[in-house]
């Protein structure tokens, strides 16, 4: 018998609990199914596009946040630089590419093995993780498509912090 085997009945669907937490936040969503749901999200740059996924076999909640960036099939190696050198700094999530659009999106994934539920604290970190993340990174990425900047000097570019007043 596997450890598996011994997993628990999950009261609340997690997606669920991010739907009330849309709700109570009058945040801009759809329900895309039972294990599913949508919320746009603007930011400072732009509007982000979050899906979550729940994915019972695995007892995890996936999240994707796409941008509107399509990547151009001549700046597309440049890009999945940026993303190595990006990624190497991210301590949760990761950028990727999503194969069938060439649109950027940042993943991440919540564990709930066990019949762990999801509460509204983590599914707000994990958001606020994905858009801090997509804000702080998304001039690099524009500045490899549009700019025709190599990874690493869009990544300096955007790394810059200035000091003192002015």
């Amino acid at each position: 018998m596997s450890l598996i085997d011994f997993g628990t009945e999950r009261p609340l669907n997690p997606v669920d609990t991010i739907e009330n937490l849309a709700t109570g936040n009058d945040w801009s969503f759809e329900r895309l199914g039972d294990d599913e749901i949508s919320i746009s999200v603007t930011g400072s740059w732009c509007d982000y596009h979050v899906t979550f996924s729940w994915m019972e076999e695995l007892e995890a909640l996936h999240m994707a946040s796409a941008f509107d960036l399509k990547v151009p099939a001549p700046r597309k190696d440049e890009i999945v630089r940026l993303l190595a050198l990006i990624n190497e700094q991210q301590w949760m999530g990761h950028f990727d590419i999503w194969g069938r659009e060439g649109v950027v999106i940042f993943r991440q994934s919540l564990l709930l093995a066990g019949g762990a539920e999801a509460n509204s604290s983590q599914i707000e970190v994990l958001l606020s993780n994905s858009l801090d993340s997509c804000e702080r990174y998304y001039q690099s990425f524009q500045f490899v498509v549009w700019a025709g900047k190599t990874a690493q000097e869009a990544l300096e570019t955007v790394m810059f912090e200035t000091a003192g007043d002015a």
